[in-house]
C-alpha cells in the first residue's frame, strides 16, 4: 500500500492487488495513508495454497480491472 500511494502522489499510476480477505484492511490503510481513492482490485481468497493454474485463472479474471485502474488516475 505504501508503495502504491507513493507512486500515485508522484504521478505514477498504481493499483493494489490483494485477495478478498483484505478488502476492509485495504480501505482502512488507504484512508490512513491519505489516499482513500487509491485503486484496488481483489482476487478471491485464499491464494496461498492455490496451484499455478488457479493463480493464472485468478489473474486472468482481473486483468481488465487492473488495466482500467492503471489508466484512470486516483487523484484528479
Amino acid at each position: 500500500m505504501h508503495d502504491s500511494v507513493w507512486f500515485e502522489i508522484n504521478s505514477r499510476p498504481a493499483v493494489v492487488v490483494a485477495s478478498t480477505g483484505f478488502v476492509d484492511a485495504a480501505a482502512c490503510q488507504a484512508e490512513a495513508l491519505g489516499l482513500p481513492e487509491l485503486k484496488r482490485v481483489f482476487v478471491p481468497h485464499p491464494i496461498q495454497d492455490a496451484t499455478d493454474d488457479e493463480l493464472r485463472a485468478k489473474a486472468d479474471a482481473i486483468v481488465d480491472q487492473v488495466i482500467e485502474a492503471l489508466t484512470t488516475r486516483a487523484r484528479p
